[in-house]
């Protein structure tokens, strides 16, 4: 073969190579922008008015008297709902039931249950009986008190079943209560907290991390069993926000308040299945999942609660020598 039947093979193909990467052009382009519209419809425009009295009279909330709980419910009752606040402390829930009488003159209820344990569920049914329920807000959900080895867990055993039943059985479970009467009037939005700790695994936090993994999975396969029923089931999937449980006292952009969160959040339903519920959380969701590889993002995370975890201790030492000094002198 000579050079001219080489060139004239590459003259022959130069057409069908033009085409080719015009297509591949226009497909990024038109993928891009399809991208670029779909966010400003959920960041700029969204769906805040889905989630109204109109789904139903009452709003029920777990893990309802701190942080991002207690803001969903004032969002939702600033709303207009009446407001079923479900948690552990009777004083606290006295307390923001309360408050949200005083300030939106919303009727309440409140049922106090210790999730942590699994024979509570009749007694919530008995709450729940009657009300015509529009919007479910599983919230509820305990962490660790800092990073740590899973072996070096104290009272690991008891740990286990505490993080599995208030982080998972509690959602299966409230769900189960309150999704078949949403199915019977075709209309209902249920929002499971999950947490960004489920889009990856996340060392010296791995149980709670499998836990809200589970919450996500939970969440969207719903999600597609009951869409066609007219109901809204979303897995919402923060990152840090400045609440008792992070233990983050100053809010920052990407360190939001709970109160900024959730109104942020609510405008997502109806438009994600799955959602990180507020634009910098969003962007940081895509750089964690989509552009560095996984590999790199565990590595990250570990180192992380690595050093936490050294700091924790090592403050706890001095604390725990501090306190020993003080016993002798006194």
């Amino acid at each position: 073969m000579t050079w001219s039947d080489v060139r004239g093979m590459l003259r022959g193909a130069e057409t069908p190579l033009f085409w080719v990467g015009a297509f591949a052009v226009a497909s990024a382009l038109l993928w891009l922008l399809y991208r670029l519209l779909s966010g400003f419809r959920v960041w700029v425009l969204g769906n805040g008015q889905l989630i109204s009295p109109r789904l139903g009279k009452w709003a029920v909330v777990t893990g309802a008297t701190d942080g991002i709980g207690k803001s969903y419910a004032e969002e939702l009752a600033r709303r207009g709902f009446a407001m079923v606040l479900i948690s552990r402390s009777q004083h606290k829930l006295d307390d923001v039931a309360r408050s949200l009488e005083d300030q939106f003159g919303v009727e309440t209820k409140t049922i106090a249950v210790d999730f942590g344990k699994t024979n509570i569920y009749p007694s919530i049914e008995a709450g729940l009986s009657g009300l015509e329920i529009g919007v479910l807000v599983n919230n509820v959900g305990v962490s660790y008190p800092y990073p740590e080895y899973y072996l070096h867990i104290p009272d690991l055993d008891n740990f286990i079943t505490n993080m599995i039943n208030v982080n998972m059985t509690s959602v299966c479970q409230m769900t189960r209560l309150v999704l078949p009467r949403m199915a019977e009037r075709s209309k209902g939005v249920i929002l499971n907290i999950s947490s960004a700790s489920g889009m990856y695994p996340v060392p010296l936090l791995t149980i709670y991390s499998a836990t809200k993994a589970f919450v996500d999975f939970f969440s969207r396969g719903l999600q597609e069993e009951y869409r066609r029923q007219g109901i809204v089931i979303q897995s919402v999937l923060p990152f840090f926000v400045a609440t008792k449980m992070t233990r983050i006292r100053k809010p920052t952009l990407d360190k939001p308040t709970p109160e900024r969160y959730v109104a942020a959040e609510l405008n997502t339903v109806g438009l994600q299945s799955q959602t990180n519920g507020y634009f910098p959380h969003a962007v940081m969701g895509w750089v964690t999942t989509k552009l560095v590889p996984i590999g790199i993002v565990i590595f990250l995370g570990a180192r992380m609660n690595r050093l936490q975890r050294t700091g924790y201790l090592h403050r706890r030492k001095l604390r725990e020598q501090k306190n020993g000094t003080g016993l002798k002198t006194d």
